[in-house]
């Protein structure tokens, strides 16, 4: 029976980490953390903030992926700790909702920005250009992983060099900047105004870091991974948050504030994104064209990224007997779940046609945060059941951190059930309604 190779480099990894985080949120989220803390300083302590508790679970995600070297990721080590039906829910929800609603969701901002730069009804309108992307890129991961691996390393890549590219234009060829623009405010805001708004900002950065934890799902396929596991997760959380604060400092270094306020968000649905308005302040008309080609490689690197990691978890469910058995199968000559890769792309595909992706995500918000709580928590878990297991590398800061980590999360779970109570409580009935599920692959295993 064929089985998972260990394809995947150290360079690879850390492409993994930072390729899946860098989608669209460092281009968009600044303009609606600015609107909801009123002054720049806070919306960059969100980001700090967010960037920290992100490495912080990280840390944690790394001991467990280098003494649990498996694919599947959180659903192993959730199994480990807490027994099978723990780790069966949290497939649930990623099968359904979290691999596919990320993977439609950029496959449909990218066509989005596309369709600023060429016209796509010529192949039948954008959801029929997201189809195909879904398509294109799942395809292409079904030939091996190294394959994959090295495919995302290269989007990274040319992502990152667009990125600082960006940043680096506005600080030494832009007109019309000031460093003054960090002193001004909203209308009628002085200084901090409220715990209740910093956290709606903190969740706001937490999705545009968002996708850290997915290089623990391919475990089973990283080389030498009890060290290439920590190394990856501290320089690609590094990476991110070097590359965010410059970034964020760009924006608010090149437009004044009332600028980024009324940037592309909720609030303002046809205005510019707030990167489109910096890259401006440099590359003239010109910046739209080319601020549109990063967001599509940006979304198109995250999408492939989600791709290659998310399929990894229905396979090791179906490793278990706990899903569908086809689901659990290597092919033989890629050695890749081919199965699992394309019935996610299925699942993905009825999402970006639906159009009701975005809705289905912000439902799981609530519970994906209680996944990476209790993910966490195994680290104190195991450290007690099994404290014989050779550790070569062990969560910087125990027990400190991974329990600032757990504290935050369940704060930030509370202001999410009081700030949005209809989504927080419809994510938690799905997640409950994989029991009945979970207990007909256990009669039947």
């Amino acid at each position: 029976m064929s089985k998972l190779v260990r394809g995947l480099t150290l360079t690879d990894s850390i492409s993994i980490v930072v390729g899946t985080i860098i989608g669209t949120g460092v281009f968009l989220k600044t303009a609606t953390m600015a609107q909801t803390m009123g002054n720049p300083t806070w919306v960059l302590v969100a980001w700090i903030f967010g960037g920290a508790l992100s490495l912080t679970g990280a840390l944690a995600y790394a001991e467990l992926g280098s003494i649990m070297p498996e694919a599947g990721g959180e659903y192993v080590y959730l199994k480990e700790g807490y027994g099978e039906m723990c780790g069966f829910l949290f497939g649930w929800m990623r099968f359904w909702i979290g691999a596919p609603g990320s993977i439609a969701a950029y496959a449909v901002g990218a066509v989005t920005f596309m369709s600023g730069m060429i016209d796509l009804e010529f192949i039948g309108g954008k959801t029929v250009a997201a189809v195909l992307l879904i398509t294109f890129f799942s395809v292409l991961n079904c030939f091996s992983v190294a394959f994959g691996g090295k495919l995302n390393s290269f989007m990274t890549g040319l992502k990152l060099f667009m990125i600082i590219g960006i940043a680096v234009g506005i600080f030494f060829f832009a007109k019309e900047v000031s460093w003054s623009h960090f002193g001004e405010s909203a209308p009628g805001v002085e200084g901090f105004i409220g715990w209740s708004a910093f956290g709606s900002a903190v969740v706001a950065a937490l999705w545009a870091y968002d996708g850290w934890n997915n290089l623990s799902m391919v475990a089973g396929e990283i080389q030498n991974p009890k060290k290439n596991i920590p190394i990856s997760f501290g320089i690609g959380l590094l990476i991110i948050l070097l590359i965010y604060g410059l970034t964020n400092v760009a924006y608010f270094y090149a437009l004044p504030f009332t600028e980024i306020l009324s940037s592309n968000s909720s609030n303002f649905p046809d205005a510019l994104p707030v990167a489109t308005k910096a890259a401006l302040s440099f590359l003239g008309t010109s910046g739209v064209t080319i601020l549109s080609a990063a967001f599509v490689f940006s979304a198109l690197g995250a999408m492939n990224g989600s791709i290659l990691t998310g399929a990894r978890v229905p396979y090791a469910m179906a490793q278990d007997g706990l899903f569908f058995k086809k689901l659990g199968e290597v092919n033989a000559k890629s050695l890749v779940p081919v199965a699992s890769v394309l019935t996610q792309a299925c699942v993905s595909i009825m999402l970006a046609m639906s159009g009701t992706f975005d809705q289905l995500t912000d439902y799981v918000v609530f519970s994906a945060w209680i996944f990476y709580a209790m993910v966490t928590s195994v680290v104190f878990t195991m450290r007690k059941r099994r404290p014989d297991i050779q550790r070569d590398y062990k969560t910087i800061g125990y027990p400190v951190l991974p329990a600032v980590f757990i504290i935050v999360g369940i704060l930030l779970l509370i202001n999410t059930v009081y700030t949005s109570p209809k989504s927080s409580m419809i994510g938690l009935g799905f997640i409950l309604s994989g029991i009945p599920v979970f207990y007909y692959f256990k009669k039947t295993k």
